[in-house]
Order: structure tokens, then C-alpha cells, then sequence
């Protein structure tokens, strides 16, 4: 079976969670800003796809060379065998980016890119330089950093944060793969409990069910590579048949959700069920303010709504104060609380036992992490 270079891309911030994982898995890695490589086959591929929780793509790197021209671009391109990847009908959309490069014009390298390709099939094909284009969906991108080409090939399709629960979402939701890093980062044990006071629709305490359930985070949707004429289609099935054996029936799981819109957490409910997890975990109606426990040893992962994000910094800070008067009597518990304000301690009351840097989406956030000292 064929060994490809493989490169897992993620959200800003989150190169060394994905790359945690991926050793995790038995990989080696190596990792730059925004991507982690790795080796793998076809099953491999597919295996990270499936189990893969914070990263948001999986592509293979089809080809890399210098270019400083235009023509050079072209047979570059034009040079690799790509009736191995590409079916005579294939669907190929070509994405391009350049920065710090002769070839600036993304939309110039996109074209040129597309024009090799199908120059380079019309000849194996015999197809006189047109193709139908009518079959799967082959994605690839042209990349072009320092004058250095990467052309790769998107095997994920939807990515990988769109998990296939999420029926509905508030206002300003984090993305899946986002709370799955927030999850990893609060290094939470099932025997722990684990609360989310802010948790809208839902998203980080299904995420931490989901993990303490040990299910795939990609089970009930499909990739890419599902479709495409050289896949083994055995793969799929074998590897979700073996994922659902993995499946954790037995584990207690104590995870609790809060937020103070009702309706927010009527869709967290419905959220929840449809990713398998609804018996897993207690959603109810309460204003964070007005939370309490006698539990010890808990974990609690906040993405609170923040001023810059909803538009009304007086109440985000006012939920901040509340939190803290709350939480900074809980010695045991340790607390993860995601935000953009940067004076967020000082309305909490209490500085950091480390900040982290991350950006949800385009949006520069800082995690603030409080370590509970753990009682035995």
C-alpha cells in the first residue's frame, strides 16, 4: 500500500494539541505554524480522519518544487503523474495562496495550476484538452511560500469540525474542534467531574463526552476519500466497525452544563442526543452566578460570552466578577476560562496560573488556565 507525506492543518494555537494526538495515535511528527506532518497509507488517512478531535483537515502533499516564473509553475504541475490520483472524470477544484513570493497572484497561480493539470491528463487520457470534470471531488491547493510550491490534496471534504450533531447553535458558537482542544488542555479525568457554566449550545461538555466515551469524533459522517476511485472501501468499514467496539459503555460519566438561556439549553439537549451523548450529560437552566457544588477535584472549561464578541463589555465583565467570586473558593478545582478581554483578571479577581495564546476563528482569545490543588 502506497506511504504518502501527510499534513494535518489546524486553527493558530492549536499545533501542538494536533500533534499530541497524532503521536498519541503512534505517528511521528513534525510540526510548523498551522500544519503537523506525518506519514501514513490509505488506511492511515482514513484512521485520522475518523479519531483526529482538534485538527481540521487531513491532505496528502502531492508534489512540492521551486518556482519563481510562471512557466516553471506550469511544469512543475505538469510533470507529476496525476492519472495515480485524478480520474479521467474527476471533479478538481485548485485553491491557491501565496505570500512572500514571486508569483503573487493567487488567482494567476490557481489558473496556471488547473491549466497543467489538464494538459498533463488530456495527453495520458487521450482527451484533447477538455475533461468532463463529472465525477468525485478531488480538492487540491497550490501553496506557495518563499517561492516554494506545495501542491496538496484535501482528503476530508466538511471539516472535520462539523461532527454532524449540531442541529442548531447561538450566537457566537465555537467550533467542535475548538472545544475538543479546550477539553484536552483542561487534561480532564473521567473520574473527575466536569462542568461548562457558560455552555450555550453545548459544544464542550459534548465534546468531553465524546472523549469519555473514547467515540470517534468522526463516526457518523463520511470524507472525501470515501469517494474516490482508489480508496478501499473496506477501510471505512473496518475502521468504524472497530471504533464502535471501542466505544466506552461502562465509564461514569459526571458532566454538567448551565446557562441562563432556556432555549439554549432545550438545543444543547437536542445537541446532545444526536451525538449519542444525551444520557451523559446534565443540562439546566442556571445563571452562572447562581451555580455551587460540594464536589471536589472538578474541571471547569468556560468560553463565557465576551464583551468583543456579543457587544457589551459591562456585563461580560459583571459575569467575570461573578465567576470569580464563585470560583476562587473552589481550592480544588481547576478552572479554564476562554476570552478576548484582556483584563479579564482583574474582573475575575485572580491572576492566571498560565495563559495561553489561541484564536477562535479569526479572533485573538487568550485561555486562562487556574490549577486546583487536587485533594486524594
Amino acid at each position: 500500500m502506497q506511504t504518502f507525506k501527510l499534513m494535518a492543518t489546524m486553527g493558530a494555537g492549536l499545533e501542538a494539541v494536533v500533534a499530541k494526538e497524532l503521536k498519541d495515535m503512534g505517528y511521528a511528527t513534525q510540526t510548523e505554524n498551522g500544519r503537523v506532518y506525518f506519514s501514513g497509507d490509505m488506511t492511515d488517512i482514513y484512521r485520522t480522519n475518523l479519531w483526529l478531535r482538534t485538527a481540521d483537515r487531513i491532505k496528502i502533499v502531492v508534489t512540492e518544487f521551486s518556482a519563481y516564473t510562471f512557466d516553471e509553475l506550469f511544469e512543475g504541475v505538469k510533470a507529476y503523474p496525476w492519472e495515480d490520483l485524478l480520474p479521467y472524470d474527476a471533479e478538481f477544484p485548485v485553491n491557491g495562496r501565496s505570500k512572500n513570493s514571486t508569483l503573487h497572484s493567487v488567482p494567476t497561480v490557481q489558473a496556471i495550476t488547473k491549466k497543467a493539470i489538464v494538459e498533463h491528463q488530456s495527453e495520458h487520457f487521450h482527451a484533447h484538452g477538455h475533461l468532463p470534470e463529472t465525477g468525485n471531488r478531488y480538492v487540491l491547493e497550490t501553496a506557495i511560500d518563499k517561492n516554494q510550491v506545495m501542491i496538496t490534496l484535501d482528503t476530508t471534504g466538511d471539516s472535520l469540525f462539523k461532527r454532524g450533531y449540531r442541529t442548531e447553535k447561538g450566537g457566537a458558537p465555537l467550533k467542535e474542534t475548538m472545544a475538543a482542544a479546550l477539553v484536552k488542555l483542561a487534561h480532564w479525568f473521567t473520574d473527575n467531574p466536569f462542568v461548562d457554566p457558560t455552555t450555550g449550545s453545548g459544544t464542550i461538555a459534548i465534546e468531553a463526552a465524546l472523549m469519555g466515551r473514547n467515540i470517534a469524533p468522526g463516526l457518523n459522517r463520511e470524507f472525501d476519500i470515501s469517494q474516490w476511485d482508489w480508496f478501499d472501501k473496506n477501510i471505512s468499514q473496518k475502521l468504524k466497525a472497530e471504533a464502535r467496539q471501542m466505544i466506552d459503555f461502562d465509564v461514569e460519566l459526571d458532566i454538567e452544563g448551565y446557562d441562563i438561556d432556556g432555549s439554549m439549553i432545550e438545543i444543547a439537549k437536542a445537541n446532545a442526543d444526536a451525538a449519542g451523548v444525551g444520557d451523559d450529560i446534565t443540562f439546566k437552566q442556571l445563571a452562572a452566578k447562581d451555580w455551587s457544588t460540594d464536589k471536589i477535584n472538578g474541571i471547569i472549561v468556560a468560553n463565557p460570552p465576551y464583551g468583543e464578541r456579543l457587544g457589551d463589555e459591562d456585563a461580560a465583565e459583571q459575569l467575570y466578577a461573578q465567576m470569580g467570586h464563585i470560583y476562587n473558593q473552589m481550592p480544588t478545582w481547576s478552572k479554564y476560562i476562554l476570552t478576548s478581554d484582556e483584563n479579564f483578571e482583574e474582573a475575575f479577581g485572580a491572576k492566571a496560573t498560565k495563559k495561553r495564546k489561541l484564536y477562535n476563528g479569526a479572533m485573538k482569545v487568550d485561555l486562562y488556565q487556574y490549577w486546583g490543588k487536587k485533594i486524594r
